[in-house]
């Protein structure tokens, strides 16, 4: 009962946190016109256009800032799973701040390039490969449920890079909609908070989990600000950051297939992307109207609040089917 008296404390903190900061933090954007210039492209979201961006910083700051007032107050302890977890959410939020800021200052949405971002993403992963390795992690892939233990070797370092990539990638790609990314990633991540506190096989694993709960918290309150009408989008300083965080977690517990499950939605919004990108290159034809695939259903003439919805319940279900995989199967 301690850790979910725990969970319950670092959710309501993580909230309340993240609303008051918020509150506060919205109106500074608007006065230093940090705002997002909408793709001509989506003529249907025009009017968004002058949306504030970096919305992102509405739950990261909240969730260190949490996190710090549950070691001061000695609720959990800053364990090595801990650090790595704190690093990934860190470095890949400071990534996708520079990428924002540069978008804001041109003034348009070309802000790091392709391959600076891709190498910013791997710079990263790999120094977070270094810390998994140097504390003792061994190079093997553990499906934990159906009792499977492969050791990879060398393999498996370019294995967690992809997984670290695939995932930033993913969330950044599902953020087109109001309220879509974020109601999906406070969705996988109260998952991931389920499966980290019955990890207890796993040095740090309630740090991790408490850690999960606090990131609910301050995305429930971003979402406040967030859902449709948006007054606020997260930016790439969150999507980039919530999708490697979510990666390093699954990592970290041995549950990689598992992620693969409770990331279903990201999972098709990326692949989507991906067919659409290839089909036009080689084929010169479109699978979709438009990707990724919840642009497509809005071409069909879906309302956005809908689309959200249907998401938001399909990720929901799959993150039921990812606990039930990685914890009761």
């Amino acid at each position: 009962m301690l850790i979910l008296a725990k969970a319950i404390l670092a959710m309501m903190i993580g909230f309340i946190l993240s609303v008051i900061f918020g509150f506060f933090f919205i109106p500074i954007l608007r006065r230093n016109n940090i705002k997002q210039k909408v793709s001509t492209y989506l003529t249907k979201h025009k009017k968004k256009d002058g949306t504030p961006t970096m919305g992102g910083l509405i739950f990261i700051i909240p969730t260190i800032l949490t996190v710090i007032i549950l070691l001061l107050l000695n609720k959990i302890e800053f364990t090595e799973n801990l650090f790595i977890v704190m690093f990934v959410f860190v470095a890949y939020a400071f990534l996708g701040f520079l990428d924002d800021f540069l978008i804001i200052k041109k003034g348009n949405n070309s802000g790091l390039t392709v391959l600076q971002k891709l190498f910013g993403q791997l710079f990263i992963a790999v120094i977070f490969f270094y810390i998994f390795i140097h504390n003792g992690n061994e190079p093997v892939l553990d499906i934990h449920t159906l009792g499977i233990r492969i050791d990879m070797g060398w393999f498996h370092g370019i294995f967690l890079l992809f997984v670290l990539l695939a995932g930033s990638n993913s969330v950044n790609l599902t953020d087109g909609l109001d309220g879509l990314a974020g109601g999906l990633s406070l969705i996988a991540f109260l998952a991931f908070g389920l499966i980290s506190w019955n990890s207890t096989w796993i040095s740090g694993s309630e740090e991790m989990a408490v850690f999960c709960f606090i990131l609910v918290g301050s995305l429930l309150g971003f979402l406040f600000y967030n859902t449709h009408p948006a007054k606020v989008f997260m930016g790439d300083t969150g999507s980039l950051s919530l999708g490697a965080t979510l990666a390093t977690i699954a990592i970290l517990t041995s549950h990689e297939i598992t992620l693969v499950i409770v990331s279903g939605v990201f999972i098709v919004e990326t692949l989507s992307t991906i067919i659409q990108v290839v089909a036009i290159k080689k084929f010169h034809h479109r699978v979709f109207l438009m990707a990724p695939i919840h642009h497509h259903f809005e071409k069909l003439g879906w309302e956005e609040t809908d689309i959200v919805k249907i998401f938001w319940v399909v990720g929901f279900i799959l993150s039921m089917l990812g606990i039930a995989f990685g914890v009761w199967l």
